[in-house]
């Protein structure tokens, strides 16, 4: 038993040099500028050790992904606990990724580039979509959560405002890449609580004959 313990240790301590490794590398080069041999390199490895788990670079990324986004979904329940309303939600979750595109930009920069990447590739897109939708119902059950504590009806499906609140997000990145500090601020959380404000404003089945129009 102590050494099938140590084996599963020993695994888990090489997968996450490489995930750390790769992290790394994928920051320093972009993913396309990366390769599974720098990766090897920079986690002190051998070969073996990258392809007997990982069968390509789409591969390492896609398990950095995901532990980010399990992360980010814990992130945006921490934020969302003390709010009370979609209103609240929206400002809390905003203000936490505008925090988050200041202080990790080259890590948004490269999902992004991944993004495109994995959209030319149908197989690769699937995977990503799974993923990128874990998020997204992540996000969209918060906000039903927050409409039922207050009482409140969404006008808006609410992962289709889990979808807008991310497409905003995605754009944000681009924008600042355009404008570096020139970019306000805090735009992406008054856009967010606009939209929200202006939904509550709306009649439900109004809202949703506008959203089948629109479809």
């Amino acid at each position: 038993m102590p050494e099938r313990v140590s084996r599963a240790a020993r695994t888990a301590e090489t997968r996450r040099r490489l995930l750390d490794a790769a992290r790394r590398v994928f920051l320093r080069r972009g993913f396309a500028g990366a390769s599974l041999d720098m990766v090897v390199r920079e986690a002190g490895l051998t070969k073996g050790a990258v392809y007997s788990r990982f069968r390509s670079k789409a591969d390492l990324f896609l398990a950095l992904l995901d532990e980010r986004i399990t992360g980010r979904i814990a992130e945006m329940g921490a934020a969302a606990a003390g709010e009370h309303g979609p209103v609240g939600l929206a400002t809390a979750l905003s203000r936490q990724w505008d925090e988050r595109l200041r202080a990790d930009a080259d890590w948004s920069r490269l999902a992004i580039e991944f993004r495109l990447h994995a959209a030319r590739v149908p197989a690769l897109n699937r995977r990503y979509a799974a993923l990128h939708a874990r998020l997204r119902g992540a996000m969209a059950e918060l906000i039903e959560r927050e409409a039922r504590e207050v009482g409140e009806t969404l006008p808006v499906e609410a992962e289709d405002l889990a979808r807008a609140a991310l497409a905003l997000g995605t754009g944000t990145v681009l924008e600042r890449c355009a404008e570096g500090d020139a970019f306000p601020a805090h735009l992406n959380e008054i856009v967010n609580r606009a939209i929200f404000h202006g939904l509550a404003a709306m009649e439900p089945p109004a809202a949703r004959r506008l959203e089948r129009a629109a479809r």
